[in-house]
């Protein structure tokens, strides 16, 4: 079993990862008077139910299923989470277990900030995507039609147990949007841990689970020191978002419809690794070797307007005086942030 501990004081926790963890959550699942399981139906058929099942002997356990998809993450969905729990009276000693991909846990961990003032929770992320990317550091949330997450909360798990094994049960096209995530980590911090992707990436495609664990462990290591650094995103944390600016703004222009959370990301990231060429931030081999590693994933972009994109990113919550927020490369394996107006944008951006 690998162990990592995210440094952040009296809310500091801990983050396991195993193959076949699913099989002993119990170990992880504190007191309390009432748990809730929080998964989408897709999630449910695979894991859910039997899990309900397994648990609810040793623990007086209730589950609340919600729609899959991005473009159930919003307000409508979290009102009837909350409902359900006030209906089966969970208290400020009930517990909730957030069972899913990044949409899951994102509006589990909201509810169970907001649920009472605030009750803990765990994550059991089942997508790779989120066992590298949003299930660690704290942050949750639900989108706008103005914009992606832009109303949330920083409220950090209690646990966050990764079985590895839940992932031979994950689409490709899901597999592919949580591989964009672990190649971010690689652009924005190491470049050592970038080579390592490019000479191994038909394992990690493949689940070769040494590769996995090691790919897995990483990320979480890259994301616990930077979260335990700066939790609510005043500095360091921002290098988070690179290809996130444009990626945010495509699934929101889209009506998150089109695109995975993770293929919008790719896009972003070949784009803002195009904007930050353009504007001689990195050198012409230095952007040629990041394209063809993601290009080797990256998702068809549809014809889509400029102006309609831009419009999008400007509702960002990072972006400061009419200018919008950009994390763009500057070397290998450091990014840095840059503002730019929509004047200056439809000048360096062509995305069709």
């Amino acid at each position: 079993m690998e162990r990592l501990h995210i440094d952040l004081g009296k809310d500091s926790y801990p983050i396991v990862i195993e193959d076949g963890l699913l099989k002993n959550l119990n170990v992880y699942m504190e007191e309390a008077d009432k748990w809730v399981i929080i998964t989408d139906d897709i999630v449910d058929g695979l894991y859910g139910q039997s899990l309900y099942e397994k648990l609810k002997d040793q623990f007086n356990i209730i589950k609340y299923v919600i729609p899959s998809g991005e473009v159930n993450k919003n307000i409508s969905t979290i009102t009837n989470i909350l409902s359900y729990m006030l209906e089966h009276q969970l208290t400020r000693k009930s517990r909730v277990l957030a069972l899913g991909g990044g949409v899951v846990g994102d509006m589990a961990g909201f509810c169970a900030s907001i649920y009472m003032r605030g009750i803990d929770f765990i994550q059991v992320p089942t997508t790779l995507l989120a066992q590298v990317d949003s299930s660690v550091g704290g942050k949750t949330g639900v989108n706008m039609p103005q914009g992606k997450n832009l109303v949330g909360t920083f409220y950090q798990p209690k646990t966050v147990v990764i079985d590895t094994e839940v992932l031979k049960t994950l689409p490709i096209r899901e597999l592919i949007s949580g591989i964009g995530e672990v190649l971010k980590y690689g652009v924005i911090y190491d470049y050592e841990f970038f080579c390592f992707l490019k000479d191994n990436l038909q394992k990690l495609q493949s689940l070769d689970q040494d590769v996995l664990t090691f790919v897995i462990k990483k990320c979480c290591e890259i994301k616990a020191e930077i979260v335990s650094s700066d939790e609510k995103e005043n500095g360091l944390r921002k290098i988070l978002n690179f290809g996130h600016t444009i990626g945010h703004g495509l699934e929101a222009v889209t009506n998150y419809e089109k695109y995975t959370h993770g293929e919008a990301v790719l896009i972003g990231m070949y784009l803002e690794t195009k904007l930050a060429f353009e504007l001689a931030m990195i050198e012409e081999d230095y952007f040629v070797e990041i394209e063809s590693l993601l290009k080797a994933f990256q998702t068809q972009l549809n014809m889509i307007s400029v102006d309609g994109l831009i419009n999008a990113m400007k509702g960002d919550k990072k972006n400061q005086e009419d200018k919008i927020s950009f994390i763009l490369p500057n070397g290998r394996g450091t990014v840095t942030e840059l503002l730019l107006s929509p004047e200056e944008i439809k000048g360096l951006l062509k995305v069709n």
